[in-house]
């Protein structure tokens, strides 16, 4: 499949928090710990599990920058 997404991240299923719709599926991305909200009948649908190996892609609009004062 090709997206013109280009914050594609390889990563792996830690674990998977199912709610009654909506799903956070934890992801470790080469050590970095992502975290997605998608619903339920989208983890079935792509049979996640722990281990499932996935690629996540991140498309946002806006990245807000902070530091300290």
């Amino acid at each position: 499949m090709k997206l013109s997404a280009r914050n594609q991240i390889p990563a792996r299923v830690v674990a998977i928090n199912t709610g009654e719709a909506i799903a956070n599926v934890t992801l470790d991305a080469n050590g970095v710990r992502l975290v997605a909200s998608i619903t339920v009948e989208a983890v079935k649908d792509l049979g996640l599990a722990e281990g499932s190996e996935v690629t996540a892609v991140i498309k946002a609009s806006d990245v807000i920058v902070s530091v300290a004062d």
